[in-house]
């Protein structure tokens, strides 16, 4: 806040004498989701993995590959986030996305909302939901056989 005496320069312009700043205002974080749709989205797509081992469209492996992939991602996001705070060395942004790309996304989604890490830099966001696409599209042709016609034909549209 400023206080100031408005009066007269030698010219008879207004100005502002006896100014005075006090301690500056505390501004309040605006509140941020607590990351409730990240986790339910990452949730909600290994229960699809889920599905589709129970119903013999990908081998079970692939729900566990999921779950330690996304499990290893969060916690490289953690030391990263520690390390980021603690001014040491940092994980490379590529090899987050590296572990995005092979089936790490979940937990990067969860870890990036829960820990409020690499949650804001919009270049890194980029590449991270293009990693999501190029694993979904794996998956799909994992999972649905007609699905690579449909993909090659969305490639060729756009290549």
């Amino acid at each position: 806040m400023v206080t100031y005496t408005l009066s007269k320069d030698k010219q008879g312009r207004l100005c502002a004498t006896e100014v005075v700043m006090s301690a500056a205002p505390v501004i309040e974080k605006t509140a941020r989701g607590n990351g409730n749709i990240s986790v339910f989205l990452a949730a909600f797509f290994l229960f699809i993995v889920a599905i589709c081992g129970f119903w013999g469209r990908v081998p079970f492996w692939v729900l566990g590959l999921y779950f330690s992939m996304s499990l290893t991602t969060y916690v490289l996001y953690a030391f990263d986030k520690s390390a980021a705070q603690k001014g040491s060395w940092r994980t490379s942004e590529s090899t987050l996305h590296l572990f995005s790309l092979f089936c790490g996304w979940p937990g990067a989604l969860v870890a990036q909302q829960r820990l409020r890490h690499k949650s804001k830099k919009v270049n890194f966001r980029g590449v991270f939901w293009g990693t999501v696409a190029l694993n979904f599209c794996a998956f799909l042709l994992l999972t649905i056989p007609s699905a690579a016609k449909v993909i090659k034909t969305l490639l060729s549209n756009y290549g």
